[in-house]
């Protein structure tokens, strides 16, 4: 899976949450804004990426995702874990662990989640 910019992501956002729609209903709906001809230019690129389709409806174009909001999630989780963790997940996990500021609810989430995993296997 290609990875994606910013605004790619911001308009991939848009669109797992408002299912099919035209560039007009995207442009309004993209934080910080985003100009017409970027836009378009943008889903152009999204398009030839793969992670999205478009159908022509009279006059319209109507934009879809194609990729789900969790393989791009585990796409670039991984790029993540090769680029700062060596291509571990705990090493990432614990990196994450190390460096954020967790509350003691934080840590008890995590300890169920660590939990609910162990139960699964």
């Amino acid at each position: 899976m290609t990875s994606l910019t910013k605004k790619e992501l911001e308009i991939m956002k848009v669109l797992w949450e408002g299912s099919e729609l035209k560039p007009a209903e995207i442009q309004e709906l993209v934080p910080g804004g985003v100009g017409n001809a970027a836009l378009r230019s943008l889903l152009l690129v999204l398009l030839e990426k793969g992670h999205v389709q478009r159908e022509k409806r009279g006059k319209a174009f109507y934009y879809r995702a194609t990729t789900s909001r969790a393989g791009v999630f585990h796409s670039m989780i991984r790029q993540i874990a090769n680029v700062f963790s060596g291509g571990s997940p705990r090493r990432l996990m614990a990196q994450l662990v190390e460096n954020e500021d967790l509350s003691a609810e934080d840590v008890k989430e995590l300890k169920r989640l660590l939990s609910d995993k162990e139960v699964e296997k």
